[in-house]
This record gives structure tokens, C-alpha cells and sequence, in this order.
């Protein structure tokens, strides 16, 4: 039995997938994959992805390029989620920052950006 086999996909045949860089231990981002997404994903060790908007799997960084390589595969201690970490081409963010979580919360609840584009989207999209 592979670990896949007893993972708790939710109702929708989806579960989280927790996207790190491995060498600053950043979040990149949070992502769903469903079964065939997270098989793909450790065949090719390349991070694959059910884009519930779409309605489809997909490579990340189908469209900009920005692929992440698969280092380490870990899972939580319920089933509920997977956590990889890896190697990380350019950006993880459709905004074209490194990280997803580029915008940060200040001590007076105001949204800040602190951190700056890797490229620009608009180039891409």
C-alpha cells in the first residue's frame, strides 16, 4: 500500500499541498492536488496541481515557466496534507514574487508589501 492509498482526500477528491523552498524554508504557496495531480507529481518530481478554477491538472508554472522541483515529499500526522519542499525557478506567485505570502499584515492590520517582483506578470500572461 502506497502512502498516497491512505491520504484523506476531502469530498472533492482534493487535499493540500504545502509548497516550500528548501533552501530558505520559505511557504510558497498552498495548492490542491488531487490523485492523479500528487502521482504525476512524484513520477516527475516536478509540482503538479488540480486548478480548481480550471478544472484540471496542470504542471506548475505551465504558463510562466516557473517550475519547482521536487527535494522532499512529508506528510502531516493526520493524512490531511502533504508538504513538499523544493527547488524553486524564479517565482512561486502568478504576482511574480518568490512567495505566495508577499503581502504581510502590520501591528495596525494595514496589508503591506514588503517584498519585491521577480518578474513581471504581465510579460507572462
Amino acid at each position: 500500500m502506497s502512502f498516497v492509498d491512505k491520504l484523506n482526500f476531502d469530498e472533492k477528491g482534493l487535499i493540500p499541498a504545502i509548497i516550500q523552498d528548501v533552501k530558505s524554508g520559505e511557504v510558497l504557496t498552498l495548492c490542491y492536488m488531487n490523485a492523479e495531480a500528487l502521482k504525476k507529481t512524484l513520477e516527475e518530481k516536478k509540482i503538479y496541481v488540480f486548478r480548481r478554477s480550471k478544472g484540471r491538472v496542470m504542471i506548475k508554472g505551465e504558463t510562466s515557466g516557473c517550475v519547482q522541483t521536487v527535494k522532499e515529499v512529508s506528510i502531516d500526522c493526520a493524512d490531511n496534507s502533504v508538504l513538499f519542499k523544493v527547488e524553486q525557478e524564479r517565482a512561486a506567485c502568478h504576482e511574480g514574487y518568490f512567495s505566495c505570502y508577499f503581502k504581510k499584515i502590520n501591528d495596525k492590520g494595514e496589508e503591506v508589501v514588503e517584498s519585491e517582483r521577480v518578474f513581471d506578470p504581465k510579460e507572462v500572461y
